[in-house]
């Protein structure tokens, strides 16, 4: 089997392949599936500084290869998280990735400040197509402003998860410039569905974040071109459900992976990607995962 581990500046994980925020809870459900220590990080559901409700139902919406959501950031705030589900999780010997939300950059500061040891890495969360009255791109000095507020409280590897629209490479730039270790591409693209009998739309907030197997070429292509113009490393999210989607995005430079979407129709998806991947690599003779990363820039 090929070794698959991955270094980043501060972290190094036994393989790349990891759920997405916000499609595998905190871990609970799907350890009572597979055993946890195969993933090469847990990323938790997005965690923001006070408990939020969550919007109203209907939160899912099937369209053709893919799902709308709008969850709405439901989570039990920054107080309840620690004391009640960190220490689980820490104890499950996988590495742990924080995902958080601030509506400022003070807020993002607190809760990254007040996250207690033992956490593997931070990811900002920079956009968000679903929270009512919240933009869902920010501007590249919006980004700068988070990601430098985690920075200067977090000592430890930090991500950020920017939006797939709007300028995208100048986000990028921006979160590199002020201190991020990863950026993870990408996070929903805002859709939207009608319900034609009731003549309405059908999410409470009208936009929603589309996810899952139709906006794979999409994302593959904001990886590669973010591959091109930064320094360190891109997280590919978006649309991966098999192996060989995953490694599509490492051959065109993504350092990790993020499988999110596919949880909701297989359950085991994540350790059947990382699976896939290795048979792929051992198929055509590839030892160490470094040895193809990239390679499409390389040609």
């Amino acid at each position: 089997m090929a070794d698959l581990s991955v270094a980043f500046r501060k972290l190094r994980l036994a393989n790349p392949v990891m759920p997405a925020a916000g499609t595998f809870g905190f871990g609970a459900e799907y350890g009572e599936l597979f055993d946890l220590s195969l993933l090469g990080a847990l990323v938790t559901k997005t965690l923001t500084l006070r408990p939020r409700p969550g919007n109203p139902q209907p939160r899912l919406w099937e369209t053709p290869c893919g799902l709308l959501n709008s969850i709405g950031l439901e989570n039990p705030g920054l107080e309840a998280f620690v004391a009640e589900i960190l220490p689980g999780l820490l104890a499950s010997g996988v590495p742990v990735v924080v995902s958080l939300y601030g509506e400022t950059p003070d807020e993002v500061g607190t809760i990254a400040r007040r996250l207690p040891p033992g956490v593997a890495a931070l990811e900002v969360n920079l956009s968000c197509p679903n929270v009512p009255g919240k933009l869902s791109v920010l501007s590249p000095a919006e980004v700068a402003a988070r990601v430098g507020a985690a920075r200067e409280a977090f000592p430890g590897e930090m991500w950020a998860k920017i939006a797939p629209e709007g300028d995208f490479l100048a986000s990028g730039l921006a979160a590199q410039a002020a201190g991020a270790d990863a950026v993870v591409a990408a996070n929903t693209f805002r859709g939207m569905a009608i319900d034609v009998e009731g003549r309405r739309p059908v999410f409470a907030n009208v936009a929603a974040g589309l996810s899952g197997p139709a906006i794979k070429p999409l994302v593959l292509r904001i990886v590669y071109e973010l591959c091109g113009a930064l320094a360190i490393p891109v997280i590919a999210c978006g649309g991966i459900a098999s192996g060989r989607d995953a490694l599509e995005f490492i051959l065109a430079g993504a350092h990790a992976v993020q499988v999110g979407t596919a949880n909701f129709f297989d359950p085991l998806a994540v350790p059947r990607v990382l699976r896939e991947i290795g048979e792929v690599l051992s198929s055509q003779g590839v030892e160490v995962l470094e040895e193809v990363r990239g390679c499409v820039r390389k040609r």
